[in-house]
């Protein structure tokens, strides 16, 4: 009898097909099996053999005719469908077909799908605390099917829960099933196994199912408890005294002890991790509250301890005070000074630890600081730490640069005229810090104007600050004083000079107004009349009087600078305009009056000077030519012309 063989085989399962074809056409099939389970991920090959024919037909298809999402290989009478990796599409019931000339033999297989890849996982919801209620879950990743998945979970060999899922699901995909329970640890746990056992029942016969556990061991724990502390020799201590500090702590796993001390903002400072802290050579500021703490996982327990350090007494003093203003380029001597201390140790510093710019000088109970000069660096809290045995003090004084040498400066923008617009200016050079710097502006009792400055934190440096202010000044500001005070306050602190200030009087000048002309006996005269006329004008400061006459082009000649202009023997040429002018640094001001000299009606009675004049000119023409013409610059020169003057020669 000639048999066919027909095999399937996998990476965890193989199963063989046989067709048997004889002459007789029996066919004989082994192995019985007809399907085998394929885990997903796996590689899974099916292999169709035939005998008895030379060259069969060999072919692969699904039952359903789907696509069949694997690779064949053929050669000679055997044929191979592989499914690398395994996935839910490979799920199917598959045919080999094989073709002998008239005949055709087909045998089938079906390929079940499973996952079951991983060890169950056991998580708990907190650590383990006697007494204390923790959840402990058990869980299947990627599981299918599940509805044949079973959960159990064991303490020890005591089962806690069963549970499995009978719903199938509606549609392929690999799960995570899991399990819960809660329980509430005692001591006889401690050492206790969980074991989370996870089975999937696949096979519909016999077969033993596919089981998968994991083991966990159970740490429960104790919160920590009963916290104690022990002091040696005491809580109360002498300065340079040591104590010894042990805690203990009762919990499992037995607690972490950390030691601290309480600070003045409620926060602690960290001090140790061991169960012993040891304190040496004590100093007053040790004193305070230690706690000790012991923590574990599930818990933490404090004791505290009150610790008094009795300190010694002796005493720290530094001059000029807590604080001082120091001038820009001077120098101060800072000088710290103990008292009560045989052998004392001296060091300074700042308080932001930055270079002290000064020199210092340390000789029995004193230290000096000198600062020379002064600078804006200098501008810091400084600090002189005292060390007396074991003993430590610290005094601290602030010094705060400032730049006041100066008085104010009052300047104005041009000469004071009542009425006119004046800005006035008051600077005060070379100030620091500008921030604190207030300029007032008075005007007798009258403030008029105050100024107060913004800090600029960019920078430190020597400022001019100024304040200006626009007034109209009046005749009643004669005399008045301007006041310029400026003060510098610095951050509420005493020092010798707080204000400086400076004063002008207040020189107002008053343009020429008000320019009268007085003409006796009057300005119509007749010819050879005498005539005064009199100029005045009102001004601060008194205005220059200028007589002038307008010439016919509408120029003016200066005549005199007198307030009176006389003629004392008219002619008809006299006759004009003649102009006065009040004249000062500020202004001037014009008046005019129009001279006019008439001709004299005949009279042979008269005795006319001009006649004496012409007679006398007849004898001496020469030197009165020469008379004249002295005479008439005179009066150009001294305001006076007067005809009568020069007839007196003759």
């Amino acid at each position: 009898m000639l048999r066919k063989m027909f095999v399937i085989f996998g990476a965890s399962d193989v199963l063989w097909m046989v067709f048997a074809v004889s002459q007789a056409s029996q066919i004989d099939i082994f192995p019985s099996e007809s399907k085998i389970f394929a885990q997903i991920g796996d590689s899974v090959s099916l292999t169709c053999s035939t005998t008895g024919c030379e060259s069969p037909s060999l072919s692969w298809r699904t039952q359903i005719d789907s696509p069949l999402n694997g690779k064949v290989k053929t050669e000679g009478t055997t044929s191979m469908l592989i499914m690398d990796p395994v996935s839910f599409k490979d799920e199917h019931q598959y045919l080999c077909t094989a073709i002998c000339k008239d005949k055709k033999l087909e045998k089938a297989i079906r390929v079940e799908i499973y996952s079951f890849s991983k060890d169950p996982e056991i998580h708990l919801s907190s650590p383990p605390e006697v007494g204390k209620p923790v959840t402990v879950t058990c869980s299947v990743p990627d599981v299918y099917p599940f509805e044949r998945l079973e959960i159990e979970l064991l303490k020890g060999n005591r089962p806690m829960k069963v549970q499995d899922f009978l719903e199938p699901s509606e549609k392929k995909a690999q799960e995570t099933k899991s399990l819960d329970v809660t329980f509430s640890p005692t001591d006889e746990d401690i050492g206790t196994a969980l074991v989370c056992q996870a089975t999937l029942h696949i096979y519909d016969d016999d077969s033993p199912p596919k089981v998968r556990k994991t083991t966990k061991e159970l740490e429960v724990y104790i919160s920590p408890k009963d916290t104690a502390i022990s002091v040696n020799p005491s809580t109360r201590l002498q300065e340079g005294d040591s104590v010894t500090m042990t805690c203990a702590s009762a919990g499992l796993p037995a607690p972490r002890i950390l030691w601290s001390k309480k600070l003045d903002n409620g926060n602690r400072q960290l001090l140790s991790e061991n169960a012993t802290l040891t304190l040496i050579s004590m100093r007053a500021e040790d004193s305070g509250i230690y706690v000790c703490e012991g923590n574990n996982p599930v818990g933490k327990d404090r004791k505290e301890v009150k610790l008094t350090v009795q300190e010694k007494n002796f005493t720290v003093e530094i001059s000029p005070g807590p604080q001082i203003a120091a001038q820009v380029g001077d120098s101060v001597v800072l000088t710290c000074d103990v008292r009560d201390c045989e052998s004392p140790s001296f060091s300074w510093r700042t308080l932001i630890d930055s270079p002290l710019n000064g020199n210092v000088r340390s000789e029995g109970s004193k230290s000096t600081l000198t600062l020379s000069p002064v600078s804006f660096e200098n501008e810091h809290f400084y600090l002189c730490t005292v060390m007396c045995g074991q003993k430590k003090l610290e005094k601290r004084i602030q010094v705060k640069p400032y730049s006041f040498p100066s008085n104010p400066e009052i300047e104005m923008s041009g000469p004071l005229v009542s009425g006119n617009p004046v800005t006035v200016s008051c600077r005060v050079p070379n100030v620091y810090p500008s921030d604190q710097l207030e300029i007032e502006l008075f005007k007798g009792e009258s403030i008029m104007m105050n100024k107060t400055f913004s800090k600029d934190v960019s920078k430190k440096a020597l400022e001019t600050k100024s304040l200006e202010k626009t007034f109209i000044p009046t005749t009643e500001d004669i005399g008045n004083v301007l006041v310029c005070l400026a003060r510098l306050p610095i951050d509420e602190m005493e020092f010798e000079l707080k204000q400086r200030q400076s004063t002008q009087t207040l020189y107002v000048n008053v343009a020429p107004r008000d320019t009268t002309i007085l003409v006796s006996p009057s300005s119509i005269l007749e010819e050879g009349s005498s005539v005064n006329m009199t100029c005045s004008s009102n001004g601060l400061p008194a205005p220059k009087i200028l007589w002038s006459r307008q010439l016919s082009n509408g120029d003016l000649q200066p005549i005199s600078e007198n307030a009176t202009l006389s003629f004392m023997s008219t002619k008809m040429e006299d006759s004009g305009i003649y102009v006065c002018e009040g004249i000062n640094q500020v202004g001037t001001s014009r008046k005019e009056v129009n001279l006019i000299i008439q001709g004299r009606e005949s009279n042979k009675d008269y005795f006319s000077p001009e006649l004496l004049v012409l007679y006398c000119a007849s004898s001496l023409i020469i030197p009165a030519i020469g008379m004249i013409i002295y005479f008439a610059r005179r009066a150009n020169m001294t305001g006076s012309y007067s005809l009568v003057e020069a007839q007196k020669v003759c």
